[in-house]
């Protein structure tokens, strides 16, 4: 009998903790979203400025691919792209502003990595631009290839994997450089256009996007050479997987919309159609938005308000924008490319 007594307090004791940690776990999920709500935005970490991916204009207006998507959450979850604020933050200051709580969703041209999805308590939400690291020099320096720079000054931004894939490039190719490092991307910028240093080095994008910045933008050119694999995406905490699949969905619903042809001025139109898989995506059949904690009708609004992936990609960096960027990589996965969305079913 006292046996029985004591494997019953300890049974009461177990269930009593896996309730409360049941009920931690559920206030966890769902803390980001609540707070979003109570709030009446989205807080967004983005760039200190990177044209084609978060700028300000100079009404004080963002733009970007990565302000594209955190327009795209505040509709699904508001149904109103405008209800989000923007953080500017350097590469030093992003990933502490997000573990602290001070920014719901960090969308600033951030590079996946296992150290970074592994050991800092974030969660990466996705892929929305596949990049890779290059090299921009003055056209005066008279090279053609990165592995004719041996010995050059190179102008880095310091808390970024552009630093560490610089000095595995040398090393793996027996160079030697001299880092010229900076902690803000517009202190790199001048730096380099001042003459500073002799290479700038991010990822290719990026220098797309600063060359259009500089004094005299013809007198530069961007290498051949892509050092490294930098997968760009959102990313959240830890521990709120109803938040994640939020942000996560965002995104994938944008890439959906893309490949069955649904854009922002054909939406209404495509709402009345009677492919399930449409109506999956445009909330007409099924209840996959309550699933995630907003209305059924999310990924339409997503549309409407802000765009599918192919939009959101020409209207930024795409053909008719200065930055003149090819999809390549970032094309559909059915017309070559890697961008590829789970189903909504």
């Amino acid at each position: 009998k006292r046996l029985y007594q004591m494997n019953k307090k300890i049974l009461s004791a177990v269930v009593g903790v896996a309730a409360v940690a049941g009920m931690g776990a559920a206030s966890a999920s769902a803390a980001t979203l609540d707070d979003v709500k109570a709030k009446g935005f989205v807080q967004c970490g983005v760039s200190t400025g990177l044209a084609g991916f978060s700028a300000p204009n100079d009404a004080g207006e963002w733009s970007g691919i990565d302000v594209d998507l955190c327009r795209g959450v505040a509709a699904a979850v508001f149904g109103d792209a405008s209800a989000v604020k923007f953080s500017p933050l350097s590469a030093k200051e992003r990933f502490t502003a997000l573990q602290s709580g001070e920014i719901d969703v960090l969308s600033r041209n951030t590079t996946w990595t296992m150290s970074r999805d592994t050991q800092l308590g974030l969660n990466f939400a996705g892929v929305n631009y596949y990049d890779g690291q290059g090299f921009m020099v003055r056209k005066s320096l008279g090279v053609t290839s990165a592995l004719q720079l041996s010995g050059a000054s190179v102008c880095v931004q310091t808390g970024t994997t552009t630093e560490l894939n610089l000095t595995d490039y040398f090393k793996a190719n027996d160079m030697t450089y001299n880092p010229v490092v900076f902690e803000k991307l517009e202190e790199v910028n001048a730096a380099y256009d001042a003459n500073r240093c002799d290479v700038y080095t991010t990822d290719q994008s990026g220098l797309y996007s600063i060359r259009l910045g500089l004094s005299a933008p013809d007198e530069h050119m961007v290498l051949p050479e892509v050092i490294s694999k930098e997968p760009l995406g959102p990313v959240v905490r830890q521990g709120d997987d109803q938040w994640f699949n939020i942000v996560k969905w965002v995104h994938n619903a944008m890439l959906n919309a893309e490949e069955m042809g649904i854009t922002s001025a054909n939406v209404d139109e495509m709402a009345a159609s009677t492919d399930p898989n449409v109506m999956r995506l445009l909330g007409k059949e099924g209840t996959f938005g309550e699933g995630i904690g907003v209305s059924n009708d999310w990924a339409y609004q997503v549309i409407k308000q802000v765009g599918n992936y192919g939009e959101v990609f020409e209207r930024n960096v795409g053909a008719s924008t200065p930055l003149a960027i090819d999809r390549g990589v970032n094309a559909l996965w059915s017309k070559g490319g890697l961008q590829y969305a789970p189903p909504i079913r």
